[in-house]
């Protein structure tokens, strides 16, 4: 799934953002690393483009603009912003996704995002941690130097304006990160929900403690087992794994809330509700730990409705016990139902051999289709034996009932992008009336020779007033434009549903897939076993 992280530098050396990117580093403490001339050694594998700096290079065109605008001056002024685009791991071999093909998505997502800003995108193949995770660094000079039209996640008018500044508020990353969504759902990437949190929240800085504590007990123990001295635990846990630990431990035992707080306080962790929200006190701190910082999972709702569920199951275990009469062995019958959905996602179908020859493929190609060919008829057998197939009449009528099912989900998934398609184009369509009104406004109190040189000045902006006019009109139909917090909440919605649609329809059509592979493969292995006993018969007689 792809991920979106962003990181603002007050570093006044824009030359750093691009050192950082095209030479190596060490993960932990940040430094180049350099080979044994002292000199940097470059990474193997990347690719690097510039936007907006006028052929120059990227640190002196956002020093130029600096200057010019006399903006980021002082120290504490943010200097650039720092976006990254992780994708799966998985984007690769499955969905094909390219180091070529991850740059061109960065440098689309940053011209539609980041419009009128010196900008640097960079493309790693690889992650600091080798998980083979293509990632896309996006960094911009905070100044922009050219007027942009309002974009959905602009909520100031400054926002808009050339010599003023980026924010990266919770509205714009809550954008941004659907905009990711969206973009993977376009290309066919993995994704995940990225508007509705986490089950367990670990941040950058928990990560990173992780990760250097781990390699510190590790020399450790290196250095203990040379000693001949026992070796101490070979995983670091930090303080809130343990916390997040302990706290499900007590999960699976409690069932009422009361009880939850008496285990966790023999454990010797408070927890505290404000304001209906939870907090966890460790005997170690002073201040407690939320449960937003450890997840989802640790917050009121999610730990009353796991109380809950707790409960009931122990009022049905409890009810289920007098119903066994003393003296009476009985053994519960299960009855298990026969399983439809796939359990093999990697069945193919068969490869006509003759067609392929009278193709022209050679020897090789033969042979590899022979043995490919056993190996789907073994799959094949093992799928429909352990789905309870092997009546024909009945994976027909899966493959039909999952054929059926796949295209509700697309139908689903078509309805929902129509109606995306159509919210964006509102939402568009009414910022740049928003955007050019005032203009309009103005133009109206100007009279004779002053107004019409006023319109000549602004000719571009009533004619995109105009149109978003006429937009407005033939998508509303008469109806109220809703405000812009309504529409943004509406489109961030239908994303989401967008998002659980598309892996329904993802799920549905792998399934689909499979059976139709078995079906296939199934007419041609019993139609040549059934022509085989045929021709034994005739030679027998």
């Amino acid at each position: 799934m792809a991920i979106l992280k962003h990181i603002s530098s007050k570093n006044a050396d824009y030359g750093a953002a691009e050192q950082y990117l095209t030479f190596q580093h060490d993960e932990f403490s940040m430094k180049p690393t350099l080979d044994e001339n002292g000199r940097l050694v470059p990474r193997e594998d990347f690719r690097i483009a510039t936007l907006n700096c006028g052929g120059e290079d990227f640190a002196v065109a956002c020093m130029r603009a600096n200057l010019r605008y006399g903006k980021n001056q002082k120290r504490e002024d943010v200097k650039s912003h720092h976006y990254i685009i992780s994708f799966d791991p998985r984007d690769g071999p499955d969905n094909g996704l390219t180091v070529d093909r991850a740059q061109a998505l960065g440098e689309r997502f940053c011209a539609e995002h980041f419009p009128g800003h010196q900008a640097l995108v960079c493309t790693h193949p690889d992650g600091h941690n080798h998980s083979e995770n293509i990632h896309v660094h996006i960094v911009i000079n905070s100044l922009r130097i050219e007027a942009v039209p309002l974009l959905p996640y602009m909520d100031r008018p400054a926002d808009t304006k050339a010599g003023c500044k980026h924010r990266c508020t919770n509205a714009a990353m809550e954008y941004f990160k659907s905009e990711v969504m969206e973009l993977c759902h376009k290309e066919q990437l993995y994704q995940i929900d990225l508007l509705h949190g986490s089950k367990e929240r670990i941040t950058e800085r928990e990560y990173w403690a992780q990760k250097k504590r781990q390699l510190a007990l590790n020399r450790e123990n290196e250095q203990r087992t040379a000693e001949g001295k026992p070796a101490a635990p070979t995983k670091f846990e930090t303080d809130k794994a343990r916390l997040r630990q302990t706290i499900r431990k007590v999960l699976d035992q409690a069932t009422t809330f009361d009880e939850f707080s008496a285990l966790l306080l023999h454990e010797g962790v408070t927890v505290k509700e404000s304001r209906g929200r939870l907090s966890y006190l460790t005997p170690d701190r002073t201040k407690p730990i939320t449960a937003r910082k450890l997840g989802d999972d640790f917050d009121k709702a999610a730990v009353l409705a796991l109380l809950e569920q707790n409960a009931v199951r122990a009022a049905e275990k409890a009810a289920a016990i007098p119903e066994y009469q003393a003296g009476i062995s009985r053994r519960p019958q299960r009855t298990e139902t026969p399983k439809i959905a796939p359990t093999n996602s990697t069945l193919q179908r068969l490869v006509n051999r003759e067609a392929k020859r009278a193709e022209g493929k050679g020897a090789g190609y033969d042979r590899w289709a022979a043995v490919h060919n056993l190996k789907q008829m073994a799959a094949t057998h093992n799928f429909l034996t352990q789905n309870d197939m092997t009546d024909l009449d009945r994976l027909d009528a899966a493959e039909a009932e999952s054929r059926a099912a796949l295209a509700e989900k697309r139908q689903a998934l078509k309805e929902i992008e129509t109606a995306l398609t159509a919210k964006k184009e509102l939402r568009k369509a009414a910022g740049e009336y928003r955007h050019t009104k005032p203009t309009v406004e103005a133009y109206k109190k100007l009279k004779g020779k002053k107004a019409e040189s006023y319109r000549q000045a602004n000719e571009a902006d009533f004619i995109i007033h105009e149109a978003a006019g006429r937009k407005l009109k033939e998508l509303l139909r008469g109806g109220k434009l809703p405000a812009a917090a309504k529409l943004n909440a509406e489109i961030e919605s239908l994303i989401s549903a967008k998002n659980a649609a598309y892996n329904e329809y993802r799920a549905a059509k792998a399934e689909h897939d499979t059976l139709f592979a078995a079906q296939q493969n199934a007419q041609k292995l019993y139609r040549s076993q059934t022509q085989s006993r045929r021709k034994a018969k005739e030679q027998e007689r």
